[in-house]
């Protein structure tokens, strides 16, 4: 059975990503089309005798880092500065007996894992000194084989010996957006570059951020393959009868069924979330706003209202709710319970929360950046992100307008049906013939 192999950098994370989800859909659906999976780690630890105890390093508990003494800094050098010249990946097969979190997404859809101690980062390291990709050898055996195609889910300065290389560049936002990044721009454009010339195909997730990299990074159109993405959503979660997600939206959060608007994503620059509070509140409504993100970068001025309105008090105050981290089945039963979503982002190279939002049946506010319009189509109300009285109007209409909810619930529904497991699949068909990979 022909395999591919994805990267582990995000799905290490222990709160997750979004690529990470694209990860672990990519392996769900890579599965579906006939291929063997695997995933390559980087984890702190070094590799071990026991298979369970190097399984165990790809999914250990988080530590503070650690404080290097002068022996340890000539090691780091000396690593950084090697791995130019290659990296090795021994194979750890799942044992079974690791429980994986399910905070992070589970245990990946994976036959087989790969493990390099440290290896993100020291690749990163090294190309940010050197300008240097770092080469990953396979330590392959007939038990454990090594990858057909090595499918990077993110732009990484690595690449596979012996076997095609794919890239899936998501947007390039710190090029497009700069002041929404903390990226050092000549870095990343070189490496960009880097990627865009190393690889033998690039997979892109909207038509939006392929023209980018197009027009940006010198492409050839042959050369970019957009696969858009597909949204998984437990059958599980999804299943549960109204009654008994509305029992617990109001034990948990004294909320009631599609009584709240929703805003869900990590708060940095480009997700908007300063404009959002402030057309909120300039909307009069009374209806409660759920705010759901972990700080990321520069949110200084992005929660800077809404911290001023929570110091102040007052009823404005008592509407807003903000939580850093919510479960995923509990976030699934937030946003079938919501009035609408709202998601002006700046700028995407997707906009997953637009089509789940729209595949648990909730009406959905957007904004016109990026690929957004690409996922939302005519099933959402659609606003200049950088307009605040826009956001404002498209609030009190949803809030107000029973009628236009529903019709964007029934287009949104037949809109998201368009992101399919089942057309996600043939476009991974395609994908991977371009690198001679057959599949079912």
């Amino acid at each position: 059975m022909a395999s591919i192999c994805i990267d582990g950098f995000n799905l290490a994370l222990a709160k997750g990503s979004g690529i990470a989800t694209y990860g672990q859909n990519l392996l769900i659906n890579a599965r579906e089309i006939g291929l063997g999976t695997q995933a390559l780690y980087g984890p702190p630890a070094p590799r071990r005798a026991s298979n369970v105890v190097n399984e165990t390093a790809l999914t250990d508990a988080e530590r503070p880092p650690e404080k290097l003494n002068r022996k340890k800094k000539m090691q780091r050098f000396s690593d950084t500065y090697m791995s130019r010249f290659g990296r090795e990946a021994h194979a750890i097969l799942p044992s079974g007996e690791v429980i994986w979190p399910s905070r992070g997404g589970g245990r990946p859809a994976v036959d087989r894992f790969w493990a390099a101690q440290n290896l993100f980062q020291t690749a990163n390291r090294c190309f940010a000194a050197y300008s240097k990709e770092t080469p990953v050898r396979f330590e392959a055996t007939t038990d454990a084989p090594a990858p057909d195609v090595m499918h990077w889910t993110a732009t990484l300065p690595l690449y596979a010996q012996g076997a095609p290389n794919i890239y899936t560049i998501h947007d390039l936002i710190p090029l497009r957006l700069p002041h929404t990044t903390m990226d050092d721009k000549a870095v990343y454009m070189k490496l960009c570059q880097a990627v865009a010339a190393r690889a033998d195909h690039i997979a892109v997730v909207s038509e939006t951020t392929r023209q980018d990299v197009i027009r940006l990074l010198g492409v050839s159109e042959d050369r970019v393959t957009n696969t858009y993405q597909a949204v998984h959503l437990p059958t599980a979660l999804t299943e549960r009868s109204q009654a008994e997600v509305e029992l617990e939206l109001e034990g948990v959060f004294n909320l009631g069924w599609k009584g709240y608007f929703l805003h869900f994503g990590a708060i940095e620059p480009k997700k908007n979330l300063g404009r959002i509070v402030e057309a909120y509140l300039a909307s009069g409504s009374k209806t409660p706003l759920v705010i759901i993100g972990g700080r990321a970068w520069l949110d200084e001025g992005e929660t800077a209202l809404l911290n001023q309105v929570k110091r102040d008090g007052g009823p404005s105050a008592d509407r807003i709710r903000q939580y850093e981290y919510m479960p995923f089945s509990m976030l699934i039963s937030l946003i079938r319970g919501a009035k609408a979503t709202l998601f002006p982002s700046l700028y995407e190279g997707f906009g997953l929360p637009v089509l789940e939002s729209m595949a648990l049946s909730t009406a959905v506010l957007t904004s016109t950046g990026g690929s957004l319009p690409e996922v939302a189509g005519d099933a959402a109300v659609v606003v200049d992100p950088y307009d605040v009285q826009a956001i404002t109007r498209g609030i009190q209409a949803l809030d107000a307008d029973e009628a236009l909810r529903a019709e964007l619930e029934t287009r949104g529904l037949a809109q998201a049906g368009k992101f399919t497991p089942e057309a996600y699949q043939a476009r991974l068909r395609a994908l991977y013939a371009k690198v001679g990979l057959a599949t079912t």
